[in-house]
């Protein structure tokens, strides 16, 4: 339960030394981190009677000096001018300040000197800069995802914005682990290349000593590698439970809208999965959506024999030991729902999309060599009227990004099939970004004759199911540095800090964007007992809607910026 505990440990920390009523005021991170963590109920036993934003904090005047105030907020210059602001003129009793990360010297003289009527009782930094939707997966939540994409010239002001961003993300994730890593990056990423060195530079010079833990035999290992390695994972359907509900319906901070789906009850229009706080979900995220269909049917067999059994309430004893269980009882209504709604929806947008004839061919596009049937398949789908505008144009991009070498004149017949129905989509730009000439890893396991053997091994004992073959390329990363094999002349080290043996623990940063397929191999990894912990963070966590726009956000900027020129 590594980083939600780190985060749990660190709420509870802020709140359980302050006794009597509280409100919690929180930047828009902040609330994300504090939400996954932390449910509202654990906030009330807390003695939390109020939740505030700071900027709507500073907004209002009514005076509330009951309450005591306790702040978490991001170290950012635009807190630290609300923080001024209403220390200034104070509305609460007491002031208790948390930041997720490392404040600057000005910055606590800054607090201290607005601070005239000497109602702040305490300043701390409390490492949680992340948010931490699994125990070995987090996200940073970055607005402007697409950024990662564009060249340094084309883009001067918002790109130091963005690797200040994600230095601070992952420097929080450390402190809170209390660890100083040895850094790799990704050698065919210019941006991944500059976070790499530009985190060396916080951790072993500008805030060495605050990194200065304990030493382990074996330092653990940071690597921070590039979206654009591996832009199949994002592109393609996915059918293990967690993924398929983000890429159909969409998970944001452990929750899910339903508001758009028809009539729902009123607690059932957005709704919460988590592996901490629902039993059936952890045993479940990271099963095939055949399986899911199965176990929801137990659980709701399952369901109904205790609600028989609370029908027949015959005396007064009876009805007590009901009442005792009401709140289970209605936990578990509310936890039976929720999965029936998800499978139902997911279920009528499979159908509708035909989404099952879709998948089947990007699996082949992505595990399986074959160009003729390729094309085949793909002109047969891109004739079908029942598919998505959408579905086509991850068709022609995964089929662009497997034989742009090998088949030029196909890929240009594709591309204009697809503009001669919607001229809106572009499929080439997935190749300006991420083409194989811009790739480091073995993307599609085709140049090396080890991964060929491998393959047809894998293909003589049957494929398990054929929605699921594909393996993400972090997959073969976490094998290559399980044993030894990640070569230096790909993954650079930064400075003169080198590895000494195998890590225990390793990072890796996805700058651009995790999946939730790439979660599921580092959760499988991590419980196959290789000795090494796997964790995984990202800018943002894609779904193939949130990759597609950040592709065409990234080609539209870069075009201006030309035309500019």
């Amino acid at each position: 339960m590594v980083l939600v505990s780190a985060v749990r440990d660190y709420i509870n920390r802020m709140l359980q030394d302050i006794s009597g009523m509280k409100v919690l005021i929180l930047d828009s991170h902040t609330v994300s981190v504090v939400s996954v963590g932390y449910s509202q109920s654990e906030l009330l036993q807390k003695e939390v009677f109020l939740v505030e934003l700071v900027d709507s904090v500073s907004k209002s005047k009514e005076s509330m000096s009951h309450l005591k105030a306790v702040y978490f907020l991001r170290p950012t210059s635009e807190n630290i001018q609300h923080l001024r602001r209403q220390l200034a003129s104070p509305r609460f009793g007491e002031y208790h300040l948390f930041f997720s990360n490392i404040l600057k010297d000005t910055q606590i003289h800054n607090l201290a000197d607005s601070d005239e009527q000497e109602v702040v009782q305490q300043i701390q930094e409390f490492y949680a800069d992340f948010v931490a939707i699994d125990p070995y997966h987090f996200t940073l939540n970055m607005p402007s995802n697409h950024i990662y994409m564009l060249p340094a010239v084309v883009d001067t002001s918002n790109l130091p914005h963005f690797c200040d961003r994600v230095v601070d993300g992952i420097a929080s994730i450390f402190l809170s682990l209390k660890r100083r890593p040895i850094i790799r990056y990704q050698r065919t990423s210019d941006i991944a290349k500059r976070i790499a060195q530009e985190t060396a530079r916080l951790m072993y010079q500008k805030e060495s000593g605050l990194f200065d833990f304990r030493r382990m035999e074996v330092s653990p290992l940071l690597l921070v590698i590039d979206r654009r390695d591996d832009p199949v994972v994002p592109l393609l359907n996915q059918w293990t439970y967690q993924a398929m509900v983000h890429e159909l319906i969409g998970i944001q901070d452990n929750k899910v809208d339903l508001r758009n789906i028809g009539k729902l009850p009123k607690d059932q229009q957005e709704v919460v999965l988590s592996s901490e706080q629902d039993a059936f979900f952890k045993a479940n995220m990271y099963e095939n959506f055949g399986d899911i269909g199965m176990n929801i049917k137990r659980l709701v067999d399952e369901f109904q024999q205790i609600s028989k059994s609370n029908q027949s309430i015959q005396t007064i004893e009876d009805m007590a030991k009901f009442v005792d269980k009401y709140p289970e009882y209605r936990k578990m209504h509310g936890n039976v729902s929720k999965h029936v709604t998800l499978v139902t929806e997911m279920s009528k947008i499979v159908e509708e999309r035909k989404l099952m004839l879709v998948s089947q061919t990007e699996q082949e596009l992505a595990c399986n060599g074959g160009q003729v049937a390729a094309f085949e398949a793909v002109t047969n789908l891109l004739n079908n009227e029942s598919i998505s505008d959408i579905d086509r144009l991850r068709l022609v991009m995964l089929y662009a990004l497997r034989y742009e070498k090998e088949s030029p004149v196909q890929l240009m017949q594709l591309f204009n099939k697809l503009a001669s129905r919607s001229a809106k989509y572009k499929p080439g730009f997935v190749l300006k970004q991420a083409g194989v000439d811009k790739r480091t890893g073995d993307l599609f396991g085709n140049r090396d004759l080890l991964n060929i053997a491998r393959n047809m091994a894998r293909g003589l004992k049957g494929v398990e199911n054929v929605y699921t073959q594909h393996q993400p390329l972090l997959f073969q990363t976490m094998e290559s540095i399980s044993k030894g094999r990640l070569r230096d002349v790909d993954y650079p080290y930064v400075g003169n800090h080198f590895q000494q043996g195998r890590p225990q623990e390793v990072v890796i940063f996805i700058v651009g964007g995790t999946t939730y397929e790439e979660s599921r191999s580092v959760a499988l990894q991590n419980a196959s007992n290789s000795g090494i912990r796997f964790i995984l963070g990202g800018s943002v966590v894609l779904n193939s809607k949130r990759f597609l726009k950040d592709l065409e956000e990234g080609q539209r900027m870069a075009r201006s910026s030309t035309a500019v020129v």
